[in-house]
């Protein structure tokens, strides 16, 4: 009798089409996840690093001006922050005593960027989520498949017909399915938390924007030494704004 042979290659080539295609699908599947997971690791890397020059930039700048100069050739959703502050600041200048009405536009604004920035540093975690979920049941589908198919077997041939390895081959799909399913779910909330920590450097990145925003507000409002007043739109740098 030829030995009969147990090893996962073995079982897949010898397994029905139905539970070979179940399988090649979970393997594609955890394939997928852990490319997600380099390439968004990668991702996210470089925004927390940009996001951290970001800060320090807007953390040294005294006005909203210096902000955009500073965050121009760095680009990325600090210039944009910076540039939505800046393009309402100007089309605010017909009503410059609505102070508190323009934070509030502005703000509005900023939240919004906030928003669509962690939509997309979240874009393509969907999947993982989708193959975490879905994976064990379509591991089970194709064991309930094998199982079927092996006892359909018995009843076709003599009583002593050998079902172990087609038993096995069944079980086999519900194992790449749990390994297609837990890495999935760990790399999830792995990349969820790494997003979770890149939006909370967004949302000071606003607070910082908010905050050269209230600052040239104050200047608005306060005379200088020759009487005049300074107005919203100027192009000024902290001394100019201080009165020099």
């Amino acid at each position: 009798m030829t030995p009969i042979s147990f090893s996962p290659w073995d079982m897949f080539l010898n397994a029905g089409s139905v539970v070979r295609g179940v399988m090649v699908l979970l393997a594609v599947a955890s394939l997928l996840s852990w490319t997600i997971l380099i390439a968004k690791s990668v991702e996210l890397v470089r925004v927390r690093l940009a996001l951290s020059r970001a800060e320090r930039v807007l953390g040294e700048a005294n006005t909203l001006n210096l902000g955009e100069e500073w965050t121009r050739d760095r680009g990325g959703i600090a210039h944009r922050l910076v540039m939505a502050a800046e393009a309402e600041r100007e089309q605010s200048q017909d009503i410059p005593d609505d102070r508190e009405g323009l934070k509030e536009r502005i703000v509005l604004h900023l939240e919004r960027l906030e928003a669509a920035e962690g939509r997309r540093l979240m874009r393509g975690t969907g999947l993982l989520a989708t193959i975490g979920a879905t994976s064990p049941f379509v591991g089970l589908f194709g064991t309930v498949w094998g199982i079927m198919t092996s006892f359909t077997g018995i009843a076709a041939t003599s009583p002593s017909a050998v079902v172990a390895p087609g038993i096995a081959e069944a079980l086999l799909a519900t194992a790449l399915g749990l390994v297609a399913a837990i890495p999935a779910v760990v790399i999830y909330n792995h990349l969820a938390r790494q997003s979770a920590a890149c939006r909370a450097q967004v949302a000071d990145l606003t607070s910082l924007v908010m905050r050269l925003v209230s600052r040239d507000l104050g200047r608005m409002q306060a005379p200088t030494t020759s009487g005049q007043i300074v107005r919203l739109g100027t192009t000024r740098d902290a001394r100019t704004a201080g009165g020099e």
